[in-house]
């Protein structure tokens, strides 16, 4: 975890290809929202993480790591993979089990997308949290 002379503070982790990672990284996430004094937005950033996490880890490509940051008045947690298909919004029916990540990404977070990797395959989706001061 580093901070910054700005009163920023970062912290990034690269994660093994398996899904068990994604139980560990919440808590992880979690854990780092505690230390910060974010714990009003644990919840909603645990949960994103959750479904980001299990996103790329299934559908993405290794290497994967999920970024954390905070500064400026906002949150900002990113998950990135090099996997070549995009994140996209499924037509499900009311019956599905899966495939509503990130619906539940976009109701949580005040902003998400999706950046391309500049050099080379893959991508960044993301979610920022406005900070009150």
């Amino acid at each position: 975890m580093l901070e910054m002379p700005d009163g920023s503070r970062w912290v990034c982790w690269d994660l093994p290809h398996d899904l068990s990672m994604v139980g560990k990284s919440r808590g992880m996430v979690n854990e780092i929202l505690a230390t910060w004094g974010l714990q009003c937005l644990a919840d909603d950033v645990v949960l994103v993480a959750g479904e980001l996490l299990a996103n790329a880890i299934t559908y993405g490509e290794p290497p994967v790591s999920l970024t954390l940051s905070a500064g400026t008045g906002e949150l900002h947690l990113q998950v990135t993979d090099h996997g070549p298909e995009q994140p996209r919004h499924l037509h499900l029916s009311l019956e599905a089990i899966h495939g509503r990540g990130l619906t539940i990404v976009e109701a949580l977070a005040h902003r998400s997308g999706v950046t391309q990797l500049p050099d080379a395959q893959g991508k960044t989706v993301w979610a920022r949290w406005c900070l009150s001061p």
